[in-house]
């Protein structure tokens, strides 16, 4: 009988069901991916809803989400079809998934503005590109699917050249974005949007940088000026209610702000159950938004995102909801990488994810339309109480249709609502669709569960807790059936001439953690395309990272031993870098592991790392005869173990053992803001890379051994300590790429979480940075996402412990045995 068919022996069946009983009876089998469907005691809540259409309320202006600040929806363009149209399609197509109503793009600035950098249309005054990037793409893609979604754009940061001459500079000859410069960028902007015959619904001025209110009327009279007074301008998308209350002292500046935009009014990075706004903001007569919103994981942050939609109206009366952001289409290695509807991380593969969170929108987005009209006597909390869930409703503005959407993430029990529809609105059947938020089957979420009719307009429905519902009037709701292939590895050797046109300006794969990286024609003499870092000046920056040169990143973070080459032209005095084992990057790029090879026009070499905190240690060091400017030379990075090893123009120079970073991408970067040039790009494996095994990972714990509990296949299964069996499949594990896989499944950290203590699992293998693991010189293993080392936690000897991630400190209970 093969393995995999073999049945653990039936003690420890009975040991296992055992131990799974005492943890359950102590409260301690809590935690984990797999959540038990809630069972519900009978209704002990009784709500009535009176739907009438001739109440009234604030007029709706959608749900939407953001595609900027920054890089979030880099990788997605590069996706290949037909996954990335079934990507889009989930995004955008109405009746499909999300149906977004709306879509910030951000107004790119050549700076990092989160997770990434954006390029600018214009790196230089007077030379316009409108191709830069790939918002304008995905813009088009949203318009080709709803051709009434609406799109705003924000800019977080501003190429260098922006008010660097304005008289009202509190910092003369340096960048200043609150000027007239920035006025006619973005004025500019518009030119490019016209070019892509796309209509800009709403215009911000700077993200989260507070408000200038002189800026904002000289740009409201700018772009009445030349002709866009149509678009509406949001402010001040920062974190406070401050501007409502200067709107209303300052007539001018009030006729300059068509929308009031807050950020995270219902909290930040937290349960979102609480969404203020001020009286004064309501007493504007303005539309009011949550502007920008979520932050959250693409599937385990759909709770919060069902109680900010609904409670931003019923708290604050904001009348929209932007998710931040629309897709987590990056890198794992970047702080934010899981955030967002979706998640694809792996444009080589197709492999993608659809989130709860997908789901928990579309029970508002698929059933209502900015313009219709929200109903306050219709919107509340069940049964008065906010813990039992909330509730709001909208009616068509030219029709008798009705939607209700309610939320019960927080309730304990089974709960009725009744409701009574009166006042114009169809007394005909409603159809109910429901998402049970604790189940991690999708098949359980965005289900047509049944049709009401009621009955001398009345009807009345039982929710069980843990559920997103919506009762409407409306049809023409759907939900895709497109699956995404399993996720694999981008195997070794990899290489880029950059000869071959990519879906955008950058190169397949490459996205820019700082400056512009973009394709064009060779310098030196030599012939076709290079790639150039086109920023010729330091921009306004929006992170606030100690190191702010450009760099870019390309590849797998599962690569070990290999050599990252590249030629590169100084077109100016400066240094130019090839980097190796990029793994974990800091939250707004304020540090990055990572190996570099330097060199410099003058011929300085140097083998450097850095670190989370931007900290860079020389390891190696040396010169070369110059290299000059407008010639071409060779860089060469070698990793084999611990052994690094650097080449310039094919002869070795330097040679230097470190431990610190076992795996990681490639990269290339400058060390300030020069137009210096790469080519020839090649990765090529060194003799340990790809190698895998398959076998016991026996722990520095004596005695005790990596264990999936049960041996089972499924999502969730616990990963513990067991007494060592060499004939018991549960101890069975395979390493490839940097993950641990058993059963076909992958060693997780549940959540994708970052804490220490935070519990792992195994789960579907999806690519994720909380799916790989980095074997460091101590035999620890570290989770390339979260940095911290697979740990038996109080280096239990107890079969059945689960493990944890904890912060590395080479212990015998976070050292484990690779074959």
């Amino acid at each position: 009988m093969p393995d995999s068919l073999r049945l653990p022996r039936p003690g420890r069946v009975l040991r296992r069901a055992a131990l799974a009983v005492s943890l359950l009876l102590s409260g301690v089998l809590t935690a984990g991916q797999v959540i038990a469907p809630a069972v519900a005691s009978a209704a002990t809540v009784s709500t009535s809803i009176t739907v009438d259409g001739s109440r009234s309320g604030r007029v709706f202006d959608g749900v939407g989400a953001a595609s900027g600040g920054g890089g979030n929806s880099r990788l997605l363009i590069d996706y290949p079809e037909p996954q990335r149209s079934q990507l889009l399609d989930y995004l955008f197509k109405p009746g499909y998934g999300a149906s977004l109503q709306s879509l910030k793009i951000e107004i790119g600035g050549d700076t990092n503005s989160t997770d990434g950098a954006e390029p600018s249309y214009q790196h230089t005054k007077g030379t316009v590109d409108c191709n830069q990037g790939y918002e304008w793409w995905l813009a088009e893609q949203a318009k080709l699917r709803n051709p009434n979604i609406k799109l705003y754009g924000l800019a977080w940061g501003a190429p260098g050249w922006i008010g660097v001459n304005d008289p009202a500079n509190p910092s003369p000859g340096q960048p200043y974005f609150w000027s007239q410069d920035m006025i006619d960028y973005l004025v500019g902007w518009f030119g490019c949007a016209a070019q892509h015959h796309l209509p800009i619904d709403y215009i911000g001025g700077w993200n989260e940088r507070e408000y200038n209110a002189t800026w904002y009327k000289d740009f409201k009279a700018a772009l009445v000026a030349s002709g866009h007074g149509g678009t509406k301008v949001v402010a001040a998308d920062s974190y406070d209610w401050n501007l409502a209350s200067d709107m209303a002292a300052d007539p001018q500046l009030n006729a300059a702000i068509d929308v009031v935009g807050m950020h995270y009014p219902c909290g930040y990075l937290g349960a979102m159950s609480t969404c203020n706004s001020t009286p004064a903001a309501q007493a504007l007569g303005k539309p009011i938004w949550a502007s920008e919103s979520g932050s959250q994981d693409y599937d385990t942050g759909a709770q919060a995102v069902a109680r900010a939609i609904n409670r931003d109206y019923i708290d604050g009366k904001m009348t929209s909801y932007m998710n931040w952001p629309v897709i987590a289409a990056l890198y794992q290695n970047l702080f934010f990488s899981t955030d967002g509807l979706s998640m694809a991380t792996q444009p080589w593969s197709g492999s993608y994810s659809l989130g709860r969170t997908t789901w928990v929108t579309a029970h508002t987005t698929q059933f209502t339309q900015p313009g219709w009209q929200y109903l306050d006597q219709a919107s509340g909390y069940l049964g008065g109480n906010r813990a039992d869930g909330s509730y709001v409703s909208l009616r068509s503005p030219n029709t008798s249709d009705y939607s209700t959407v309610i939320e019960t993430v927080d309730a304990t029990a089974a709960q009725s609502a009744t409701f009574t529809v009166a006042g114009g609105l169809s007394t005909g059947q409603v159809h109910v669709w429901a998402t049970n938020l604790n189940s991690t089957n999708p098949a359980d979420y965005f289900v047509h569960t049944q049709d009401l009719t009621p009955v001398r307009g009345s009807y009345t429905l039982t929710l069980q807790p843990g559920y997103v519902y919506t009762v409407s009037t409306t049809t023409g709701q759907g939900k895709g059936t497109a699956t995404a292939p399993a996720p694999a590895p981008l195997n070794l050797p990899y290489a880029d001439g950059f000869d071959t046109p990519a879906a955008s300006t950058s190169p397949k794969y490459f996205s820019d953690m700082n400056g512009a990286f973009q394709t064009v024609g060779c310098g030196g003499g030599r012939t076709g395309s290079c790639l150039r870092q086109m920023a010729p000046a330091a921009p306004i920056h929006w992170t606030d990272e100690a190191n702010k040169a450009p760099y870019t990143i390309v590849g797998d973070s599962t690569w070990v031993d290999y050599t990252a080459a590249a030629d590169t032209l100084f077109e100016q005095p400066g240094a130019a870098e090839v980097l190796g084992r990029v793994n974990q990057q800091g939250r707004n790029d304020n540090g990055l592991n990572a190996y570099h090879l330097r060199l410099s026009d003058t011929g300085t070499w140097s083998i450097l790392k850095s670190d989370l905190n931007w900290n860079f240690t020389t390891l190696a060091s040396g010169t070369v005869p110059a290299p000059g400017l407008n010639s071409w030379h060779h860089l060469a990075l070698t990793m084999q173990g611990p052994t690094l090893t650097a080449a310039i123009d094919g002869t070795t120079v330097g040679t230097v053992t470190d431990y610190s970073f076992t795996s990681g991408m490639a990269g290339l970067a400058l060390t300030g803001y020069q137009t210096q040039q790469f080519d020839n790009l090649a990765l090529t494996p060194g003799t340990g890379s790809g190698t895998s095994f398959t076998g016991q990972v026996p722990s520095g714990v004596t005695g005790k051994c990596l264990d999936d509990s049960g041996n089972s296949a499924a999502d969730g299964s616990k990963v513990i300590i067991w007494t060592c069996d060499p004939t018991d499949p549960a101890q069975t594990w395979t390493w490839n790429n940097g993950q641990l896989q058993h059963n076909g499944k992958c060693l997780d950290v549940i959540g994708a979480a970052t804490a220490s203590g935070t519990l792992v699992d195994q789960w579907t293998c999806n690519g994720g940075g909380n799916q790989q693991w980095t074997v460091q010189s101590d035999g620890t293993l570290k989770g390339v996402q979260s940095g911290l080392c697979l740990d038996d936690p109080a280096a239990s000897t107890t079969d059945g412990t689960q493990l944890i991630i904890w912060t590395c400190t080479g212990a015998a209970n976070q050292r484990w045995t690779l074959p």
